[in-house]
């Protein structure tokens, strides 16, 4: 295999979100990064040139590029979650492009839900506005470890220094009451190119990074959970064949942690304590496994094992029980979510029935402030609730680990997922 090709494949993978109002240029600056990292073919981009033309813009319009869907691109909005996918000699990267209206909390929801990184768009004329803030907490909520407030449009202030550390202040005096650790500020123009891949000629007064630069060279290792070894077992292998006789093996994708040979390990729920014996990776036996690897565990013991459990360092025990508090994003827009209805629900890889005991507060994403009055929760809201699960779940509170410590709540009548959830 070409050794470029292959140096790609094995190239990290970094998530991220965009998000920002209507307007803001979020599928412009996605159009701009595919473009300028030549992950576009030149027939997509005279397509554009032609659309562009057609509708009277005197440049080319990126944000086509975005816009698959006729529907959207005749109201000229982004209507759904576009995911895309492009790559750099450094890096690969999966975008997720999310709509900026209110109604469409849900979609940001399920976009932003896997992101290393949210970009946070915010218009350098008109500054933090209500929905720079619900974005903004969406993704403190989803636990999003690094933020990125891209000022845009920073050509329509004459690339002033002073309209960006206006809003610059705007944002920290808000941001101070979200759990955000990592929030970097870059001034740039979408539509221009300034400070996307190369630096702005018009901000000389900027010193920082650009939006490539910082998305190619992010350290993202850090952001898992390399103490808590978590090992949700997704199939049992017996192969029962002569050579392989006695073969029994535990598949599944490594959730937190670091796995090594001779490990001492316990099974939950049941409790039962054993040793790694061997790691397999494909058709070889390694040392070590860490997340977000999938492997197949042989343990010393023959324990009874089974889809849903999960491998654990005993010194490092999760929570297991049948009483969950959720943070739960409402989707299901043709009912609300019931108190004392039952719901299938789904964590990592068990799968168990629950019934909602109590709908506590529903929250203003707009402030954060609790609703304890109105508790009818619709499609798009997030509302603090406790189930009881007819299963114990081995769990993580979700700041501690997104896998473990996430849910999706599946309604039996339709079999739609009407909720993701985070433990809390």
């Amino acid at each position: 295999m070409n050794h470029d090709i292959q140096e790609n494949l094995n190239a990290e993978l970094l998530r991220f979100s965009t998000a920002g109002s209507v307007d803001d240029g979020k599928s412009t600056l996605i159009g701009r990064l595919l473009y300028d990292s030549k992950s576009i073919f030149q027939d997509q981009y005279d397509a554009i040139e032609v659309s562009s033309r057609k509708r009277g813009e005197q440049e080319v319009n990126l944000a086509l590029l975005t816009d698959g869907l006729k529907a959207e691109r005749e109201q000229g909005i982004t209507i759904d979650v576009a995911y895309r996918y492009f790559s750099t000699p450094k890096r690969k990267f999966i975008i997720a492009d999310t709509p900026g209206h209110i109604q469409y909390t849900r979609n940001m929801v399920t976009g932003a839900s896997t992101s290393n990184v949210s970009l946070i768009l915010v218009d350098a004329r008109n500054g933090v506005i209500e929905q720079t803030k619900r974005h903004s907490i969406i993704s403190s909520l989803l636990q999003i470890p690094h933020l990125v407030v891209c000022i845009n449009k920073m050509d329509l202030v004459d690339y002033s220094e002073e309209a960006y550390e206006q809003v610059k202040a705007q944002y920290l005096e808000f941001s101070r009451e979200l759990a955000v650790k990592d929030i970097t500020f870059i001034p740039i123009s979408a539509l221009k190119g300034d400070n996307i891949v190369t630096p702005s000629e018009f901000m000389p007064w900027y010193t920082g990074t650009t939006l490539m630069d910082y998305l190619e060279n992010l350290e993202i290792s850090r952001d898992r959970n390399f103490q808590d070894v978590r090992f949700p077992v997704q199939h049992v292998i017996r192969p029962n064949t002569d050579e392989f006789h006695d073969f029994r093996g535990y598949a599944g994708r490594v959730a937190g942690g670091v796995l090594r040979k001779g490990d001492d390990v316990t099974v939950l729920p049941s409790g039962h304590t054993s040793k790694i014996a061997k790691i397999h990776l494909y058709d070889q036996e390694i040392e070590e496994t860490f997340p977000p690897m999938s492997v197949t565990i042989e343990l010393e013991d023959d324990i009874d094992i089974s889809r849903g459990d999960m491998i654990v360092k005993t010194e490092f025990l999760p929570t297991t029980s049948q009483d969950l508090e959720l943070m739960i994003c409402w989707f299901d827009q043709n009912s609300p979510l019931s108190y004392g209805t039952k719901y299938t629900i789904l964590h990592t890889t068990k799968e168990a029935r629950c019934v909602v005991k109590s709908i506590d507060y529903k929250l203003n994403v707009n402030d954060l402030s609790k609703d304890l009055e109105n508790k009818v929760i619709n499609m798009n809201d997030i509302a603090k609730i406790t189930i009881k699960t007819t299963k114990p779940l081995v769990s993580d509170h979700y700041s501690k680990n997104r896998i473990t410590g996430s849910v999706i709540i599946i309604d039996e009548g339709t079999n739609n997922t009407v909720a993701a959830g985070m433990i809390i």
